[in-house]
């Protein structure tokens, strides 16, 4: 168990720190970084919690970011721009974020002597377009420059080799983690499985791109938790890359919004949208690394997770 550590995290008021860190307040002292352009922390229950130190930053300000992370003995980097349709809207700025803020707070680390761990974040898509039971040692595949959602993709991924560097280099103990569709009570943005349910619960239209045969692998947020907590604590994960998902919990899109509404008892009407310019056909991973060196498994189901979130939203999304 980690106990009396100083945790600096970017990206700390996102949904996924959210939870991450509602494991980690109760013996620690945790530094929020973050610029609040999503806000799931506000709102949450550990929001005045004492043990919780609240700073507005951005990761792109380095001086700020070294100043803030002072004496901090883990850092956990969760910051970047994400969602397919922000990513589109704003090119330039993922890219700047997800490279230049991630080395920010990599440089930010080794001045600061961080001895513990340093957790990089990374994106399943990094794998390209077609992702089948990928492995941390597959190749990464980006698709043709120009698109503006590989610009995410690529940017992760230079995020990922500069840690490895750091850590071949100058021995900073990094880990860097894919998240495969992590979702769950708290997620705001452009989540498919969020949106789905709350349009599922008004009985709303749920609209998909294209035909919806696109596949994917969803992760329920405290199984992914499970194995960040793991990353942090085994010293087996230091310079490793993890593929973070379930990858027993595989549907189509399409056959989500039907799930969906079937399990909330949903009359919504699934409609179909022009398809995505540049889209992922499937998204599954290997997770046997996940599970043979760190001794973790995803333990929620699909319909679990899925009536857990949706009680979620009930209580805090629907008159919102």
């Amino acid at each position: 168990m980690i106990k009396n550590k100083t945790i600096f995290i970017t990206g700390g008021a996102g949904f996924i720190a959210n939870n991450l860190i509602k494991r980690l307040v109760d013996n620690n002292q945790i530094i929020i970084f973050d610029n609040f352009h999503r806000d799931t922390f506000s709102n949450s229950e550990i929001a005045n919690n004492r043990s919780i130190k609240v700073i507005k930053g951005d990761v792109l300000d380095f001086n700020h970011v070294k100043e803030s992370m002072e004496g901090s003995d883990i850092v956990i980097h969760a910051a970047g721009i994400a969602g397919i349709d922000t990513v589109i809207r704003n090119p330039v700025l993922t890219g700047r974020v997800n490279v230049i803020g991630t080395a920010n707070v990599l440089e930010a680390a080794l001045a600061n002597k961080v001895k513990d761990r340093f957790i990089d974040f990374s994106t399943s898509e990094v794998f390209g377009p077609m992702a089948f039971r990928s492995s941390e040692t597959d190749s990464t595949v980006a698709g043709s420059a120009g698109e503006a959602r590989w610009t995410y993709a690529v940017s992760k991924l230079a995020g990922e080799h500069l840690a490895h560097a750091y850590f071949k280099e100058f021995k900073l103990p990094t880990v860097t983690v894919r998240p495969f569709n992590i979702y769950g009570p708290g997620q705001t943005g452009e989540g498919a499985i969020q949106i789905f349910i709350k349009k599922a619960l008004n009985n709303d239209p749920i609209s998909i791109d294209g035909d919806g045969n696109q596949i994917r692998a969803w992760c329920y947020v405290d199984d992914f938790v499970d194995c960040i907590i793991e990353c942090l604590e085994n010293p087996l994960a230091i310079g490793e890359s993890f593929n973070i998902g379930n990858a027993r919990a595989v549907i189509t899109i399409l056959g989500l919004a039907h799930t969906v509404c079937r399990v909330l008892n949903s009359s919504s009407e699934i409609i179909h949208e022009p398809p995505l310019s540049a889209d992922i056909a499937i998204r599954i991973p290997s997770v046997e690394k996940m599970n043979e060196l760190l001794g973790v498994k995803a333990q929620i189901d699909l319909e679990e997770g899925i009536i857990k979130t949706s009680e979620w939203i009930k209580n805090n999304l629907l008159d919102k």
